[in-house]
């Protein structure tokens, strides 16, 4: 998650781009997938909000502002795969809470959410990596609660189709 130790109203835009720049970059390599487009993100991200910063310092939560810039800077960003840089590692960076899996359960599971539609990708980061609501995953992709449950189940179906697992229906893929 994007945190600040300080009051946000307190802080200079150089102050929030140096205490939130590892969550940025964490969250920009799991939608990206590899350190490059990853610290592109962030980087991006972070020159947007400088331009916006009496928006971005005057919103309710500029964490939660500027997560939406980086999500809307990842699904609009149209570069062919052909002129992406090679993955130097398949080592996704940890997650902010671990879960019940384990680190080898993640990196079996990530090349298949690395396979995903941006948007897919971008729910499931939110959900899982992020640990967001559906409520805060809506606002920040800004769509409805309806559309990340569906964006979900169709991630999390393929992701399971991906890995062998049965359906939500009960049935073997």
């Amino acid at each position: 998650m994007f945190t600040v130790t300080k009051n946000p109203d307190a802080l200079t835009f150089e102050e929030y781009a140096a205490s939130s720049w590892p969550a940025l970059y964490r969250y920009g390599y799991l939608l990206a997938g590899n350190h490059a487009d990853a610290e592109d993100l962030a980087q991006q991200t972070l020159l947007k909000a400088h331009r916006s910063w009496s928006r971005v310092s005057g919103s309710d939560s500029p964490a939660a502002y500027v997560r939406r810039m980086l999500i809307n800077t990842y699904l609009s960003e149209r570069r062919p795969q052909a002129r992406r840089l090679e993955v130097l590692t398949d080592a996704p960076p940890e997650p902010v809470h671990d879960k019940v899996a384990g680190p080898e359960d993640r990196m079996v599971l990530w090349p298949h959410v690395k396979s995903l539609p941006p948007r897919q990708r971008a729910v499931i980061v939110l959900r899982y990596y992020e640990d967001l609501s559906e409520l805060e995953i809506a606002d920040a992709l800004g769509c409805s609660r309806g559309n990340v449950k569906s964006t979900a189940h169709h991630a999390l179906r393929a992701l399971r189709a991906a890995i062998g697992q049965h359906d939500t229906d009960g049935k073997e893929n």
